[in-house]
């Protein structure tokens, strides 16, 4: 399985930015794609996660409301939608996937990108 995330950059408190995973490899039906981050100094945490076979969404509460995590089944690409988003969500950002796991445990995805770092300016 491999995972490619793109979509990061720089931009302002308050604003929009869109980040994709373009994933291949495997015949995804079973499985779960989440998104994670880890901000400087800190572990990485979960943010949201898809269900690929009925497309039920899970997101961690400090993101609940602001970000909507979706995917596209003929490109194989899932997609994060931030919003409003706060300097505090400067981290990079990094798309797993599982066959096996629907959680928010980092751990338990074995399949993960390379990251695409998202920077909140004030």
């Amino acid at each position: 399985v491999q995972l490619v995330e793109s979509g990061g950059g720089l931009l302002q408190a308050g604003g929009s930015l869109r980040l994709s995973c373009s994933a291949s490899g495997r015949y995804f039906s079973s499985y779960t794609l989440a998104w994670f981050r880890q901000a400087s100094g800190k572990e990485r945490e979960f943010v949201s996660g898809i269900s690929w076979s009925d497309s039920s969404t899970y997101y961690a509460g400090s993101v609940k409301g602001r970000f909507t995590i979706s995917r596209d089944s003929a490109k194989n690409t899932v997609y994060l939608q931030m919003s409003s988003l706060k300097v505090e969500d400067t981290a990079v950002y990094y798309c797993a996937a599982d066959p096996d796991y629907r959680g928010a445990r980092t751990k338990n995805y074995n399949y993960w990108g390379q990251g695409t770092q998202v920077t909140v300016s004030s």
